[in-house]
């Protein structure tokens, strides 16, 4: 019998007014940034991990989902900000 597979889901998190073209800009920029599960700690904590150019870097700290979400999108607006020369 084959064993059952172990997984977490953060559940659905709506995006924030203005975030769409911030994203997408990121992904066009080869960014990605994504909640994951902490597995070294309980089931409501979460880390999350920013992909630049195939490059995983972790953030070093462990979250609550809404707090984790937060995060997630402060990183969007950053690399956004830091790496967009086109002015608004």
């Amino acid at each position: 019998m084959a064993k059952k597979k172990v997984g977490r889901s953060p559940g659905y998190h709506a995006i924030p007014d203005g975030y769409s073209k911030i994203m997408q800009w990121c992904f066009k920029n080869s960014i990605s940034i994504a909640v994951a599960p902490d597995w070294n700690r309980g089931p409501e904590w979460w880390v999350v991990e920013v992909r630049i150019n195939k490059k995983t870097h972790t953030d070093p700290g462990s979250y609550l989902v809404e707090e984790a979400y937060k995060k997630m999108f402060n990183y969007y607006k950053y690399y956004y900000d830091k790496y967009n020369k086109i002015s608004k």
